[in-house]
């Protein structure tokens, strides 16, 4: 018979902001057993990242308990956390690079846990090999983060948490930069060393795909459980009062917004749309203003780093007023091709264009120039500083490109209303969620209105619904001010919304018409 191993009850976190505080979980109970891989699952801002950051030692809560393994988190010395980390717990954060020391290799990495528990070096670099051949990335032993792709670098991210066969491993979006076969092949390996070792897991994913290997699936909405699902049954949590809580994409899918009409049945409660209301689109909410776009063009651009070949050869053409997506699989050279796009980095061979101007001629301070002036950028991290608000985020951004003050507070307003984020505006980044500091990032984007924004994974760390608001977005600021936007993604939803697809193929790096 399973033992319990995580029992949090009543967990409550609030963040201070303009408003008087932000609750981020609302009373949050969950328990996990002994050998069970938990998934949780949840709109972005619902208090996920939260709670795994408790879990983790990382946060304290306001109110309510947690043990793990016999550990009182919430209440242990700095020693004792220490020691919980170190000892039980497999951490796999959703910034990822984070956790990738630029001078290690991959190899190193992922000893690096075992070394510090006083594993023999040997045995810690046999480890090490054996994680990195499961997940396809043996002939990568020797490299070092920045010559990784997004991809690889979760993967490695993943294996260094695993590398030391954690009590409980919790894991904050491990598949959120990864294709489709990669994030397969990874949940695969996740729950396959998971169940070798006895261990548990939780996952927090928007993936679809992470809850087919899960024995139990949890959903949290507004910081508290609201469903669970184990096999073939699936529960609704009444909470106390009789709040109940609906998924948003089922309220939507039955055109109810802000009010419903609840009929009692026989046996049965069933929620209606009250009439009269007309939800408008997320776009013509905010004024997203934009200017006229312009061509982006690369022309047999390769890039290379060392004997590796990131790019081969590509050409495209991204047109203004439409919505392009690249796609491929993990390590087909997305991020590369738009670095390159944006003047981030210079192709070995080939040119990068925008308009008439030959970006990769450019030297570093000219390039980085015409990206104030004209091109706006999403890197797969989104850059923001921490301590800063999002608010001031947004409009440190426009003030660096010379915005003026009464000018860029009106920008920013617009912008995080856009992104759903006006309630949320004071507060600091390092205390929002994943997929909210994603959502900080693409407000700068949205505010700067430049004729040109190259977006690398804008959707990878958010939930179905808001992918949707926000690649409505995406594909409404190019249709309707003529912007030219380049996004990288795996996501199908935004595949599905944009204009133009091109394909690159990870063997030949050759790209293909939709």
């Amino acid at each position: 018979m399973s033992r319990r191993l995580v029992d949090a009850r009543e967990l409550f976190a609030v963040y201070p902001s303009a408003a008087g505080g932000v609750a981020a979980l609302q009373g949050l109970t969950l328990t996990v057993d002994e050998g069970e891989i938990c998934v949780v699952l949840g709109p972005s801002g619902s208090g996920k990242t939260t709670f795994m950051r408790i879990l983790a030692g990382l946060a304290r809560p306001l109110a309510g308990s947690l043990v793990v393994a016999g550990v009182d988190v919430p209440n242990a010395s700095a020693g004792e956390l220490g020691r919980y980390r170190r000892d039980l717990l497999g951490y796999a954060d959703q910034h990822y690079w984070h956790a990738l020391e630029g001078e290690l290799t991959a190899a190193e990495l992922i000893a690096l846990p075992l070394r510090l528990a006083g594993v023999p070096a040997d045995s810690a670099k046999a480890r090490a090999c054996e994680l990195l051949e499961r997940v396809g990335l043996l002939d990568r032993v020797h490299a070092l983060p920045h010559e990784l792709a997004g991809g690889e670098q979760q993967r490695i991210a993943l294996c260094a948490a695993l590398s030391h066969r954690p009590k409980l491993l919790i894991a904050d979006e491990p598949t959120g930069d990864l294709d489709e076969k990669a994030a397969r092949d990874v949940l695969a390996l996740l729950s396959e060393l998971v169940r070798e070792h006895g261990s548990a897991a939780v996952l927090v994913s928007h993936d679809p795909a992470s809850t087919e290997i899960a024995d139990r699936v949890v959903h949290i909405r507004d910081g508290r459980v609201s469903e669970e699902r184990s096999g073939e049954h699936e529960t609704a949590v009444v909470g106390a009062g009789g709040w109940l809580r609906i998924p948003e994409e089922a309220l939507r899918a039955a055109g109810i917004h802000d009010r419903a009409r609840i009929v009692p049945g026989e046996g049965s409660v069933s929620l209606h749309p009250v009439d009269g209301r007309v939800e408008l689109r997320v776009a013509e909410r905010a004024r997203l203003g934009g200017s006229r776009g312009e061509v982006l063009e690369a022309r047999g651009a390769t890039r290379r780093y060392g004997t590796q070949v990131a790019l081969d050869g590509v050409d495209a053409v991204f047109a203004p007023g439409q919505l392009s997506v690249v796609t491929g699989p993990s390590g087909s050279g997305k991020s590369t091709l738009l670095a390159l796009l944006a003047g981030l980095d210079v192709p070995d061979e080939g040119e990068i264009r925008l308009g008439e101007t030959v970006v990769s001629e450019r030297d570093r301070a000219t390039r980085a120039a015409l990206r104030r002036e004209r091109i706006a950028v999403v890197g797969q991290a989104p850059g923001l500083s921490g301590f800063l608000s999002a608010r001031e985020n947004v409009e440190l951004a426009l003030a660096l490109r010379g915005i003026e003050l009464d000018d860029a507070r009106e920008r920013t307003a617009d912008a995080l209303a856009a992104v759903g984020l006006a309630a949320h505006a004071g507060r600091r980044v390092d205390l929002l969620s994943g997929g909210q500091r994603e959502r900080v990032a693409l407000a700068r984007v949205f505010a700067a209105r430049s004729p040109v924004v190259v977006a690398d994974e804008p959707t990878s760390r958010l939930d179905a619904a808001t992918t949707l608001e926000i690649g409505g977005l995406l594909s409404a600021l190019a249709h309707d001010t003529g912007t030219t936007v380049v996004c990288a993604t795996h996501d199908p939803l935004l595949i599905e919304l944009a204009d133009r697809e091109l394909q690159l193929r990870e063997a030949t790096r050759v790209p293909s018409p939709r």
